[in-house]
């Protein structure tokens, strides 16, 4: 098992991945709202971006804009596919509050996402239990991406309900 470490501040557009305390990777958002970041992983550079709403999300390869890999997030569904490279991983995510989620193959959880903190600053663990490289820097920015898109989803609605209230 290989574990990394994230970071991210929750009104920050930038989040940092670590191995060993060693910084190996980011997301850099245009702002925080933005809906589309690039990405640096083990020294390759990728474009992230989603749909209005989050419905859609989709990685590209930055050097040739080849697509890398689509998932549909269904909000109402914690689980979630994606085709790459012709294999079928599913993204489920553990628990109400999105602190834990995992990409699944054949069944079995080969990267888990634990977030320590709630809304203030987001940081966390990353585990990994698979060694192909290609796929799994796919997979680790892409449940990063989903992950904040979701908390951003979260604090808009909290934003409507006190608007309502209020």
């Amino acid at each position: 098992m290989e574990k990394l470490v994230w970071s991210k501040g929750i009104f920050k557009n930038k989040l940092f991945i670590t191995r060993n305390s060693e910084q190996i990777g980011s997301i850099d958002w245009n702002n925080v709202f933005s809906s589309n970041a690039l990405a640096i992983l083990n020294g390759r550079r990728f474009i992230l971006n989603r749909d209005f709403f989050l419905s859609r999300l989709e990685i590209q390869d930055a050097n040739n804009q080849a697509s890398l890999g689509t998932i549909m997030i269904n909000l109402v569904n914690p689980r979630s596919d994606l085709i790459i490279n012709g294999k079928r991983f599913e993204l489920e995510i553990k628990n109400f509050w999105q602190s834990r989620w995992a990409w699944k193959f054949n069944g079995q959880e080969i990267i888990i996402f634990q977030s320590n903190e709630l809304l203030s600053k987001d940081k966390g663990s990353i585990e990994i239990y698979t060694a192909d490289t290609e796929e799994v820097e796919v997979l680790i920015l892409l449940g990063l991406f989903v992950r904040n898109q979701l908390v951003l989803f979260m604090l808009f609605l909290l934003l409507i309900l006190l608007v309502i209230i209020i």
